[in-house]
């Protein structure tokens, strides 16, 4: 028998058993987000968003496959679950920063309990002090904070942002509240981001794409 057949079929068959226990694994997980964010459908409080907002994020995430993730303002954490469910299929990690810690603390117990937490580095941090110290390189940004600085952000972050990289950010059709005229005149303005906004629910999100040099 032919030596280097067998090898290629071994190997085959390890390529084979190999994808059968990935794709094992993801249903496996599948699975546990679902039941969890089914079993928490109606005890989300605390500034979290809409279901229909964290599948909008869910599906940018995986169109476009991002990888390095950051959220500021965690809340307890249904946002952050809907992304990174999304990036345990694209083979990333989300960063989240949330001041307040007992909302922190809910939020770890939340992302252990939907299976998640090896996506998910959670700081308890004031993003005003820990966004300048953060080095990227970022292809993904959700702001859910302090509205009067969703501009600051996205002048802090921007240049720490990939080329088609995407910065989303919550609540922009509030627009009588503090912040958010500014912040949206600011980005559809801006030469180098292309924005649009979804409005899955009331609240809606700004979707704002950096543009690349070669356009």
């Amino acid at each position: 028998m032919n030596h280097k057949f067998v090898i290629a079929s071994i190997l085959m068959l390890l390529t084979v058993a190999v994808y059968a226990q990935q794709t094992e694994e993801e249903k496996t997980l599948d699975n546990k987000v679902k039941h969890f964010l089914q079993s928490h459908k109606n005890q989300w409080r605390d500034m979290n968003v809409p279901e229909s907002d964290g599948e909008e994020l869910y599906n940018l995430i995986i169109k476009n496959n991002y990888q390095n993730a950051l959220e500021i303002g965690t809340s307890t954490g249904r946002s952050a679950i809907w992304m990174a469910w999304a990036l345990s299929k694209t083979n990333g990690k989300l960063v989240t920063i949330e001041i307040n810690e007992k909302r922190y603390k809910q939020a770890l117990g939340n992302f252990k309990e939907a299976g998640l937490s090896e996506y998910i580095d959670a700081k308890l941090a004031d993003a005003h002090e820990l966004v300048p110290k953060l080095e990227g390189p970022f292809d993904f940004v959700f702001v859910d904070a302090d509205k009067d600085w969703y501009r600051k952000y996205l002048e802090l972050l921007l240049p720490k942002m990939e080329e088609s990289g995407c910065f989303t950010a919550h609540n922009v059709l509030n627009t009588y509240t503090r912040g958010i005229p500014e912040f949206m005149e600011y980005i559809n303005n801006h030469p180098d981001l292309e924005t649009s906004i979804i409005r899955s629910s009331g609240s809606g999100i700004s979707v704002s794409y950096k543009k690349s040099k070669n356009k």
